[in-house]
């Protein structure tokens, strides 16, 4: 039987350690400026999947990532101090998807910008197919009402012309 919350907790936990641990205790010259973005955990707690993001191109994400697995050992033996847990979990670090994912969406939100001024540009001369204002106004001369109503032929009364 997993526990989720005991998995969040320590997920967060792991997350703050390695971050704290990147920024002061490893001093490897290929690692950029990362940010750890999210972390998970198993349901047993014994292995913890770290995101990251990079900033930079792609050569410094190589760069990296070659660093963050070559201190991956330093930083298991922190999360392990740090968290007191029976069984340290094995860390794995992943490239977050998040910068590509906003990039696509940035793209996205452009076409659709591009798309709207089209269609603005070629509704600016456009006019209504009918009238301007294609409902009935009360007082209208298309509503006068002379206090009897029209039956099926039209005629007063509502019966085929039969008083009731």
């Amino acid at each position: 039987m997993t526990d989720t919350a005991r998995a969040r907790k320590l997920a967060d936990r792991i997350r703050v350690v390695v971050a704290e641990t990147l920024q002061r205790r490893i001093k490897d010259p290929r690692l950029g400026y990362v940010t750890i973005t999210d972390t998970r955990v198993t349901g047993d707690l014994r292995e913890a999947t770290v995101f990251y993001t990079v900033y930079g191109d792609d050569d410094e994400r190589a760069a990296s990532a070659a660093a963050l697995e070559s201190a991956k050992g330093v930083l298991r033996s922190e999360v392990g101090r740090q968290t007191g847990v029976r069984f340290t979990p094995s860390l794995t670090f992943v490239p977050d998807a998040l910068p590509e994912n906003a990039r696509t969406i940035d793209d996205l939100l452009a076409r659709a910008k591009e798309s709207d001024a089209q269609v603005r540009a070629s509704a600016s001369g456009a006019r209504f197919a009918g009238e301007a204002d294609p409902y009935r106004k009360p007082g209208s001369e298309d509503d006068e009402d002379d206090g009897v109503e029209d039956g099926i032929d039209g005629e007063p009364g509502g019966r085929h012309g039969e008083d009731v």
